[in-house]
């Protein structure tokens, strides 16, 4: 690849650089769930997972072919183990969600087996400060091969590329279709799985676990049928660890973040869950007064999902909205969200950013306060350089395009024409949408009196560990508690 000057910088605005001897972006849960299996069918010594979650029951179908093993991944690792007696498995989640297992029927029961078995070995982390949580999402292979990104191991997450309006294989235990849902990772492998399992081998240390199985030369795990985006690249691995009495804080993704928001020239593309972050507005605000800065175009979900998400996320979303549309007197800022062609919105989970389709990142964070000094996060970038017009820069656009042609119920050759023709990311989708499955403007909320509060004290989305107390302290705070006291459905 061209080894010009790349944008990353470790120990500022990454934890280090590894080189890929290949690499992929994986798009949506079928897709994910299908060749992280395939690696793990690979496995010879080690297969590690560090969640925000994890379902025994998930049932990773296949559409496209038959499933070697059981169609569950708890009873596949099981499975796993039994056909292969040197292999172990490790599994890390954050342990403030695990109180819903206990609603989880036999997965409580499976696990529970598990604290029992030699060779699987499951550990809940509360490592983490008040309010804090663990979102990072990473499986690590054998040393060979690793997934990062936005997708974890459980309920919810599966789904085409299609993400038809019902579909059979997103009914969930409980009986219900989870929803159209998108989501992105990346796979890589080489010595940039090496250093993730690294990574993973101190999260596994940090929470008090017994040491991890050493891992030797292992066989190539990467996943049949996953072909190759990227060819011996190097790939930094960004993490957010917020400060602990004995940890160092690691704002590396907030630093990237503002780093790929002022060096781009011509576009930001960026798919993000949440879009909270006052710190990264002010950045793209100051982007949007410049008369030849780039376009930018942000695609949300609806709305958050989970009622307290919404109250948090949504309130401040809109407050940010309307600030950047009074900056934007050169008309090229967008917040778009997808929908299928019953108008059935497509709930947006991934965490990708593409710039100048020079540089394409993918991980756990998002566009939000949490994200930036609370929660700990790992995302992975590729920076292709800026010397010249390379394959890498290609391949980068390449998924930029399937992208929004997923999006748009479009195919990629007619994103890729008229973006061709027209050079510009919102004049493409304004070109290309139509009735149907696309891409919707966001419409604002309004704001009642105690979401207003709400957005301005940034209570439930503290920017690191020292702002959740002060916020609660601050007045007005009972009353708004009351208010989320009351029953509110989930959307």
């Amino acid at each position: 690849m061209d080894r010009s000057p790349t944008i990353f910088e470790p120990k500022r605005n990454c934890w280090r650089v590894a080189h890929a001897d290949r690499a992929s972006v994986i798009i949506d849960g079928e897709n994910y769930f299908r060749y992280l299996r395939r690696a793990m069918l690979k496995a010879r010594q080690r297969i590690v997972m560090i969640g925000w979650d994890f379902d025994t029951r998930v049932e990773m179908h296949d559409t496209q072919a038959e499933l070697q093993g059981p169609l569950r991944i708890g009873d596949y690792l099981e499975w796993l183990v039994k056909r292969n007696p040197d292999l172990d498995v490790y599994i890390l989640r954050w342990d403030a969600g695990a109180w819903k297992t206990f609603f989880r029927g036999s997965m409580l029961w499976q696990m529970t087996r598990w604290q029992f078995h030699p060779r699987i070995h499951i550990k809940l982390d509360g490592r983490h400060p008040f309010g804090g949580a663990h979102h990072q999402k990473i499986a690590v292979i054998d040393d060979d091969v690793a997934f990062c990104g936005g997708i974890d191991v459980t309920g919810g997450r599966w789904d085409t590329r299609a993400h038809e309006n019902r579909h059979l294989h997103r009914k969930q235990p409980e009986g219900a279709d989870a929803g159209p849902w998108h989501d992105t990772a990346f796979a890589a492998q080489g010595e940039i799985a090496s250093a993730l399992a690294k990574f993973t081998m101190e999260r596994w240390r940090r929470s008090g676990a017994k040491p991890m199985k050493t891992v030797g030369k292992s066989a190539d795990s990467w996943p049949d049928g996953l072909e190759p985006m990227f060819e011996n690249v190097d790939i930094a691995i960004a993490e957010t660890q917020p400060k602990m009495p004995d940890l160092d804080e690691r704002r590396h993704i907030e630093q990237l973040y503002l780093d790929l928001i002022s060096t781009a020239h011509k576009s930001i593309y960026a798919e993000s869950q949440y879009f909270a972050s006052r710190r990264l507005a002010s950045a793209i605000a100051s982007r949007l007064d410049e008369p030849d800065g780039p376009e930018i175009v942000i695609v949300n979900p609806v709305s958050a999902d989970g009622w307290l998400e919404v109250e948090a996320m949504d309130t401040t979303r809109a407050r940010i909205f309307a600030g950047l549309k009074q900056r934007d007197r050169h008309n090229r800022f967008r917040l778009y969200h997808p929908v299928t062609d019953e108008d059935r919105e497509i709930y947006v989970h991934a965490k990708l950013v593409i710039v100048d389709d020079r540089i394409i990142r993918v991980g756990s964070s998002n566009f939000n306060n949490r994200s930036m000094g609370l929660d700990t996060e790992c995302d992975l970038a590729i920076d292709a350089g800026d010397a010249k017009r390379s394959s890498v820069h290609d391949r980068i656009a390449e998924i930029r395009t399937d992208l929004l042609a997923e999006h748009l119920g479009a195919t990629p050759k007619d994103v890729a024409g008229t973006h061709a023709r027209t050079g510009s990311l919102i004049q493409t989708i304004e070109h290309v949408r139509k009735p149907g499955r696309t891409l919707r403007d966001y419409q604002p909320i309004a704001l009642a009196e105690a979401e207003k509060w709400l957005a301005d004290n940034e209570i439930l989305d503290p920017n690191d560990p020292d702002d959740v107390f002060p916020a609660i302290l601050k007045p007005g705070w009972p009353r708004v508690l009351k208010r989320f006291m009351r029953p509110m459905a989930k959307p």
